[in-house]
């Protein structure tokens, strides 16, 4: 025969698995109990019953075990020298969210999740996902062994998590979640990949489009959407060897040329945006081979072999603190800003860089695509993904003809300072892209064009 306080634990239980981080009054209140009855109660259901705060910030959920693991797990940052340390531990709740001080050393900590209480995962794991063209790669190869869907965006945060926790190695930033995933970055650092060197480069990187575009390759999940691969290379006076290398096609029509001339100027933007006092850029070279054209960039979440440093874009960063539907870098980083996690010298970098890709026809400025430095204050990322992608073919292979400077890219007079650094870094690109013999002639045409048209908008300003 049931006994009252059988039914009371039946009700506890309901109650935390319909409702994680209740307080001790409001479960005692629910179920009908005294507090002391309530916290005796607790201790029995122990270890599902999760507690995290103190005398009255206490709060309690339910554990979600994660693919039938109810342990906590960790959390690992690797330091620039390639020394790992665990600065968090994870407990998913049930029926969602998650629990896990966050160090505010390490990361800014939302108010809101100052208890370690989230009601998803943590902000940095969404940094951490799978992403873009290389993160439906990776889902495609190994979701039947994850048992995850075959698309990342469809994924739910146990998906995320458990994904990260076996695979989770080699993500942006710094951070692995998970012993699996902790075991297999550790293997690295005892059989570490082989280095591409400068006389196999076209071939080995020819060999790697071939692959990437049959079958894909797992590995990093790097966003953005433009056909990538990962490599480590053997080259002298790089910061890192870890690579990511986007690629055109190798058929010759004129989409591919066209993408390829974005990749020689994304390459030479990335040179021109360091003319912006105190901006740094990824650094970038063009290699070609078997008519592809490829642009590798150095990780700038990468130090030497095996060192990292923390990374989080602005997409993640506006859905932890700002919850804003804008996607203006600039107005963003204004509100970051007002809330002491950016500088007055950060945000003035954000006013000339969102200038510069304006000026050089970057119609693709979304939030994925600015990164900040972590720490209990943010520091502006060195730059990427900035290109003329005004003149990008169509998703059908048609080369569109566009009219750049709509609208009208000029400053009104506050913003005049930022916009004439930004010009003069814009004019150089435009002038280095009109005279490189590696982009096509048509194409060197656009860009002559252009700097014409900024040194006329310039005496304007």
């Amino acid at each position: 025969m049931r006994t009252d306080r059988h039914i009371a634990a039946d009700r506890l239980r309901r109650s935390l698995a319909r409702q994680p981080v209740q307080r001790a009054s409001d479960l005692a209140a629910e179920i009908g109990v005294s507090v002391p009855t309530l916290h005796r109660m607790l201790q029995q259901l122990e270890p599902q019953v999760f507690a995290a705060g103190k005398a009255r910030r206490a709060r309690y959920a339910l554990r979600r075990p994660l693919r039938g693991d109810a342990r906590d797990f960790p959390l690992y940052a690797i330091d620039e020298a390639g020394t790992a340390e665990q600065i968090a531990t994870l407990v998913p709740v049930s029926p969602e969210g998650s629990w896990m001080l966050l160090p505010a050393s390490h990361w800014p900590v939302p108010d809101e999740a100052r208890d370690g209480w989230w009601a998803g995962l943590p902000y940095p794991f969404y940094d951490m996902r799978p992403q873009g063209y290389m993160g439906r790669q990776f889902a495609l190869q190994e979701h039947q062994q994850l048992a995850v869907p075959n698309n990342p965006e469809e994924w739910d945060d146990d998906d995320i998590l458990y994904a990260l926790s076996q695979r989770g190695s080699d993500v942006s930033g710094n951070l692995i979640f998970g012993q699996t995933a902790y075991e297999r970055w550790l293997q690295t650092k005892v059989t570490p990949p082989l280095l591409v060197s400068e006389t196999t480069v076209g071939v080995a990187y020819t060999a790697l489009a071939t692959k990437a575009v049959n079958s894909g390759i797992a590995g990093s999940s790097a966003a953005g959407e433009f056909p990538k691969f990962a490599a480590s290379r053997e080259l002298a006076g790089m910061a890192t060897p870890h690579v990511l290398v986007k690629f055109s096609g190798a058929d010759g029509s004129t989409a591919v040329r066209r993408w390829a001339d974005l990749l020689i100027c994304e390459h030479l933007a990335m040179g021109c945006a360091r003319l912006i006092p105190g901006v740094e850029s990824a650094r970038s070279r063009i290699v070609q081979d078997s008519g592809r054209t490829f642009l590798e960039l150095e990780r700038f979440d990468r130090h030497g072999q095996f060192g990292r440093s923390p990374l989080c874009c602005l997409s993640t960063l506006n859905a932890a603190f700002l919850g804003d539907n804008s996607t203006d870098w600039v107005k963003l980083s204004g509100r970051l800003g007002t809330l002491d996690l950016l500088s007055q010298n950060e945000l003035e970098q954000v006013r000339r860089i969102w200038w510069f890709g304006k000026l050089i026809g970057n119609t693709d400025m979304h939030l994925g695509n600015l990164s900040f430095r972590m720490g209990s204050s943010l520091s502006l990322a060195p730059i990427y993904d900035m290109l003329p992608m005004l003149y990008a073919p169509l998703a059908g292979g048609e080369v569109p003809v566009r009219e750049f400077g709509k609208p009208l890219p000029l400053p009104l007079p506050p913003q005049r300072a930022d916009w004439m650094v930004a010009c003069k870094a814009a004019l150089s690109f435009w002038e280095q892209a009109a005279q490189d013999l590696r982009i096509s002639g048509d194409f060197r045409d656009i860009c002559a064009a252009n700097r014409q048209q900024i040194q006329a908008w310039r005496s304007l300003a």
